[in-house]
């Protein structure tokens, strides 16, 4: 089975009122390293994370991946900030994800019980998704899209409403997923978080793309005088 890696982005516009909220976007994602994307609100982080995955169509630009149309939809998965839940029981929306995929009903038991147990899930596996916490919610998420073996897994926000005992359990995840040979593709508004799960940054300001550097450079030399300012703390607009 062939990668659908690299990603390549080029020349990446999106217009929305006439106003580009994503402003000519270059860049190159591969496979091995997790990738955040960070930038103040109203940069369009969540919104290039949305073109990457398909969910929107550039208004200019192109978005290439080196694999088929078919393998390019099929092998990556994105996780929302606010989870949707079917209306089922948890470990009846991981098999629902497995049947989409075709896979017979003896291998979705066996990978739905994998997944709940490596999310810490496996106790609550019967009781209804929506009536979970959030942060069991947002575990659920994260075992569905794991449980598909997806070879991109693009987050947006995954620990925004979270406090910090369920943010750990989900950054724990992540890791795990990452250690699987999965790329991870995120955003995040937390610095802290970035510094604890980046191997590379994504930086941008006002739609355009600002950095791509390694995490360690990004955070002790950044490149320009607006990252400089974010990673202080002080407000950008």
């Amino acid at each position: 089975m062939g990668t659908i890696l690299p990603l390549r982005l080029d020349a990446v516009t999106y217009r929305a009122a006439g106003k580009p909220l994503v402003d000519g976007i270059s860049l190159t994602l591969e496979g091995g390293p997790r990738t955040v994307i960070l930038g103040p609100n109203g940069a369009g982080k969540s919104l290039l994370l949305r073109l990457c995955h398909g969910l929107l169509a550039p208004t200019a630009g192109e978005i290439r991946w080196l694999g088929t149309d078919s393998a390019n939809r099929r092998r990556q998965a994105m996780v929302f900030q606010r989870p949707v839940m079917l209306r089922r029981s948890a470990a009846a929306n991981i098999d629902y994800a497995l049947r989409l995929q075709r896979i017979p009903a003896d291998r979705r038991r066996a990978r739905t019980g994998e997944v709940l147990a490596d999310t810490g899930l496996r106790a609550i596996a019967q009781r209804p998704a929506r009536r979970l916490s959030i942060g069991e919610q947002q575990r659920l998420a994260l075992a569905r899209a794991w449980a598909t073996a997806p070879e991109v897994l693009f987050l947006d926000e995954p620990t925004a409403n979270l406090d910090p005992a369920a943010t750990r359990a989900v950054e724990d995840i992540i890791s795990a997923i990452d250690l699987g040979g999965t790329k991870i593709i995120m955003t995040t508004h937390d610095l802290g978080q970035a510094r604890r799960l980046a191997d590379e940054i994504i930086f941008l300001h006002r739609g355009r793309l600002l950095e791509h550097r390694p995490a360690a450079d990004f955070f002790s030399r950044p490149a320009t005088p607006e990252a400089a300012a974010f990673i202080a703390g002080k407000l950008l607009w």
